[in-house]
């Protein structure tokens, strides 16, 4: 991580009309620090799941008419007291993100550094959500949205966490969608809600404790990936995720 990470992510925090939301309650946390405009509905998404699971949540929220993609790995703690705060307060975090890619419109991916708890919310996802594939095998998701990168805040927390990478469809984005009136967010949209709120209710307090020792046992395997998935964050500079809202590649 260097000084002109911190610069980056200060500069989009500083910027007219971007709020940086942050709320403590249990170690268990929601981020979405790709909201608003950018990745959207992902911090309403993020929000309402850590507020009906009495979860800890952080976002940053985008105002509309700017689209600023920071990869993961620039959003970092020494550009935020807020962001301190909070990742020093969580044990184990969901981030959530939206993203749009041929072949994977109906593909939720669950990357991170924590496979015990994407095992687990993959569980709950599929219960909720049987029309869609969730991915929770890290071959099945490509390399730049495996969220493995050490500097990445889903792993930053003392026991990492989940990236959770939403499509377009299930975020209530795509033409599917065009003429729901409402009330509330789409039946998809509630059914990742509920899931990610059954997931957090439900993450056994032992678990965080039981993954310490797994920690050390993969550190090496991870470590391949996380290199791996470094290069990538690099030539495609969070393209993939930033796909604007009016590109025929939105389904």
């Amino acid at each position: 991580m260097t000084s002109h990470d911190a610069a980056v992510f200060a500069d989009l925090l500083a910027h007219d009309g971007v709020r940086e939301v942050c709320e403590l309650r249990s170690s268990f946390g929601f981020m979405a620090f790709h909201g608003g405009n950018l990745e959207e509905m992902t911090d309403v998404i993020a929000s309402a799941a850590a507020e009906a699971a009495g979860a800890s949540y952080y976002a940053v929220v985008q105002p509309r008419g700017l689209k600023w993609h920071i990869p993961s790995t620039k959003v970092t703690p020494a550009a935020s007291t807020e962001l301190t705060r909070f990742l020093a307060h969580v044990e184990v975090v969901v981030t959530v993100h939206g993203y749009g890619r041929e072949g994977y419109w109906a593909t939720l991916l669950l990357g991170g550094g924590n496979r015990e708890l994407a095992d687990h919310l993959g569980r709950h996802l599929r219960d909720a959500l049987p029309a869609y594939e969730i991915a929770t095998d890290l071959e099945r998701i490509p390399e730049p949205l495996r969220g493995l990168h050490r500097h990445n805040p889903v792993n930053l927390p003392r026991h990492r966490g989940v990236q959770l990478e939403l499509p377009p469809r299930v975020r209530g984005m795509s033409p599917m969608w065009w003429d729901w009136e409402g009330p509330g967010v789409t039946p998809h949209t509630k059914g990742v809600i509920d899931a990610l709120t059954a997931a957090a209710r439900s993450w056994p307090s032992d678990a965080t404790d039981q993954s310490d020792q797994s920690d050390q046992s993969d550190q090496s395997d991870q470590t391949d990936l996380t290199d791996e998935t470094a290069r990538s964050e690099q030539r495609d500079q969070g393209a993939s995720r930033s796909i604007s809202q009016s590109s025929p590649l939105r389904r």
